[in-house]
């Protein structure tokens, strides 16, 4: 039965929040992992725009539609913080990264970092990028049936190293597959039932996982702190605000682990999709791979990547129906509303950037994959500031999204000039939705070597 989350104030207009909790100490864990948007079509047909429910042992305030996103990520009141609602969530794994920041240290933080990602270093680290997908591509076997998912995870871990710490020298291939299964653990473990590091559960992995990321970037800090390099590891330890703020080495391995995390995982996802409906539209890969063979070069700089229009159509479309971050948390720090309804101090908030990717009110046929929404006699993403949020909004919108599309740009380009891929009109992939969406059949792709 529903029930409602907590009773407005004496006099108050607005309206109380309704919801149920679900199972036991599980809640709707377990009907978010097998259809989340099955559970949040059912909220939304039940309770409209705004309810509750209960995930992850607590009860989060489900936010669903722009309208309700403007509001909770725009935060004109200052009534929401970022860092609470995503501690509760990754927060030992992933702490003092730069989401999991607020208010007056955010902004310096991200006034520190912004100076990593100028146009003049994104335009470097493109031009890293390039012999590194290379190498990474070289060691790729063509077979129908590829499993793309973990190959380009892989790949994108490499780069990662590559291009954010400058490699990672002395590390053995077993050390780094090491380290990316800590990455996964520490991200499978924000949606832990048992939230305590009980041997054996998907919690003690995490934590596990963060102290050996710990170790392994305090390891290179000393020989970054004392280089000139162009990597982003060389660079976060070197920086500094127009007020002459730099980070401890505290701050530049907490910012590291998130960030790399964010970079590989992030990127992995959207590449993987975006090999998915290519190969399942062949006239969108070879549109692609025209504008590829037209620059002439294979390795554009970050300028000629801008002339590579229809593959940010197909980049855009795929970060729809697929956004590698699904949910954006927030807590209330004081008494506010969402929507005319009325949220206490403390509630913490789930925001669902998956569910507004897919209304049909405005998505027309929101399940097909067509790229032509992006373009500019269209521009559906245009119909409402927070129709399209793959990146977040507000204060806190990703601030490596450029890099992001700089490097799976890159990556498709190389991809389009060596391979050839199909996938079945009929597939759709099993997403795992346990943390980040994954396929959890590694997305296989006929893939094939081009002839000529």
């Amino acid at each position: 039965m529903p029930k409602v989350l907590a009773a407005p104030p004496p006099q108050s207009t607005l309206q109380p929040i309704s919801g149920n909790a679900g199972f036991p100490v599980i809640g709707h864990s377990l009907d978010y992992f097998r259809d989340p948007m099955g559970l949040l079509q059912s909220r939304w047909d039940r309770y409209g725009p705004v309810s509750w429910l209960s995930m992850a042992g607590k009860r989060w305030v489900t936010v669903l539609g722009p309208d309700g996103s403007q509001t909770v990520l725009q935060n004109k009141d200052r009534a929401f913080v970022n860092s609470d609602g995503w501690s509760v969530l990754i927060g030992p794994f992933f702490h003092r990264g730069l989401m999991l920041l607020d208010g007056d240290e955010h902004l310096a933080h991200r006034r520190i970092m912004q100076q990593a990602f100028t146009r003049d270093r994104l335009s470097r680290y493109t031009e890293a990028l390039h012999p590194a997908v290379e190498k990474g591509l070289d060691g790729w076997q063509p077979t129908p049936g590829f499993a793309a998912y973990p190959a380009l995870k892989e790949l994108t871990l490499d780069l990662a190293t590559s291009i954010f710490m400058g490699g990672a020298e002395g590390s053995t291939p077993r050390e780094m597959a090491e380290i990316n299964k800590a990455f996964i653990d520490s991200v499978q473990a924000a949606t832990s039932v048992v939230r305590y590091p009980l041997p054996g559960t998907r919690w003690k992995r995490g934590i596990d996982g963060r102290a050996r990321l710990e170790e392994f970037f305090r390891r290179y800090l000393p020989a970054r702190r004392a280089g000139a390099g162009d990597d982003l590891f060389s660079a976060l330890c070197h920086i500094e605000s127009e007020e002459g703020q730099r980070f401890s080495d505290d701050d530049v391995v907490n910012h590291m682990i998130f960030l790399l995390m964010a970079a590989h995982d992030t990127s992995t996802i959207t590449l993987s999709t975006m090999m998915q409906y290519l190969g399942q539209h062949p006239d969108w890969q070879e549109r692609c791979r025209r504008q590829s063979a037209a620059l002439g070069t294979s390795t554009p700089t970050y300028g000629q990547l801008d002339e590579l229009t229809d593959l940010d159509l197909v980049m855009k479309e795929c970060l729809r129906l697929v956004p590698p971050v699904p949910v954006v948390a927030r807590r209330a720090v004081e008494d506010t509303e969402v929507l005319g309804h009325y949220i206490p101090r403390g509630t913490y908030m789930s925001v669902v950037v998956h569910f507004t990717h897919h209304m049909p009110e405005y998505w027309p046929d929101p399940e097909r994959f067509d790229p032509e929404r992006f373009a500019p006699e269209r521009r559906e993403d245009k119909v409402h500031r927070f129709a399209w949020e793959p990146f977040g909004g507000g204060v806190h919108k990703c601030l490596g999204m450029h890099f992001a599309g700089a490097e799976i740009k890159t990556v498709m380009h190389h991809l389009l000039r060596r391979f050839d891929w199909q996938v079945s009109p009929g597939y759709v992939a099993p997403l795992n939705y346990t943390s980040l969406p994954f396929p959890s059949d590694g997305q296989p792709v006929d893939l094939y070597h081009r002839v000529g």
